[in-house]
Parts: structure tokens; sequence; C-alpha cells
């Protein structure tokens, strides 16, 4: 079971991390790469076509601005890529608080598709992409039923603090 995450931006670190968090707690390997389809997209592919050959099955991409990583590496590939726009926050951002990542990533032209989570929300990548390992691996798919069991526990023990 392995993951690839790509994102753009080193300044992105944080924010990505989320989602190598949640691979960990369910025992996923995983491997982190800094590439921007803008920058560097000969490198990018290189890479993308190594994952593949390094047998990875799911890939998450992180982005800001115009987010194009996710769909650029949708295009490169045919393993399922879960797409996180990512709200910019520098002095050159556009102020758009991420929304201008999440309508790029969404709307992927017909025939290359990408998942896509909410704004930010790598660690819910994370969780799809253990979902999406989960229908080939039996072990995981246990892990994740008793996480859920364990989501519904809480949930029902849960008392107002008033």
């Amino acid at each position: 079971m392995k993951v690839a995450i790509f994102f753009g931006s080193k300044s992105d670190t944080e924010k990505m991390k989320k989602a190598a968090d949640v691979l960990t707690e369910f025992g996923i390997e995983y491997k982190a790469f800094v590439l921007s389809a803008h920058r560097a997209g000969e490198l990018l592919h290189k890479t993308v076509k190594q994952v593949e050959s390094e047998g990875f099955e799911v890939i998450i991409a992180g982005a800001g601005l115009a987010a194009a990583l996710p769909g650029v590496i949708a295009g490169i590939t045919t393993l399922p890529v879960i797409g996180v726009p990512l709200e910019c926050v520098s002095a050159n951002s556009n102020g758009l608080g991420g929304m201008d990542a999440l309508l790029s990533v969404v709307q992927m032209p017909p025939q290359i598709p990408v998942a896509t989570v909410g704004i930010g929300n790598a660690k819910n990548a994370g969780y799809l992409a253990a979902q999406i390992l989960a229908i080939k691996y039996p072990e995981l798919s246990k892990k994740l039923k008793e996480f859920r069991a364990k989501l519904a526990e809480d949930a029902a023990n849960a008392k107002a603090d008033f």
C-alpha cells in the first residue's frame, strides 16, 4: 500500500502533512514530493512515471492559485488522483481564499477526473486514499471499519457542556 503526495510549494508542507499523518495512522506507506507543475514540468512527468513503476497506487496532489498540479498529474497517469485545493496566503496572493484553487481542481475536463476534497482539507485526502486502497487490502478495510465504529461511539457518548 503506497500513496504519493505531491504539492507545488515548500510553503504548503504543514498543510499537506495532514494527509501524511492520516496515512501513517493507517499504516500506509507514502512518499512526498515538492514539485511545481509550472516550474518543473519535465521533472514532474518523470517523477509521476517513477511513482507508477514503484507500485504506488494513489496520488494526493495539493496546489493553490491556478492549482494545475492535480490535473496535470491526472493527465500523466491513470492512477486515482485526489486533489487538495489550497488557499494561498502570501503578499502576492489574490485573496480569493482558495476558491480559485477549488474551481481549478474540481472543474477538470471530461475523461480526466480528479477526486477533490475541500479547501485545505488534506486530512480528508488521506482518508479517501485509505478508502480507495481498502478495496484491495482487507486488513486496511478492517482498520477503517474499526475507525468508523469509534467515531460513531464517540458521537453517541458526546455530551453538551452546558
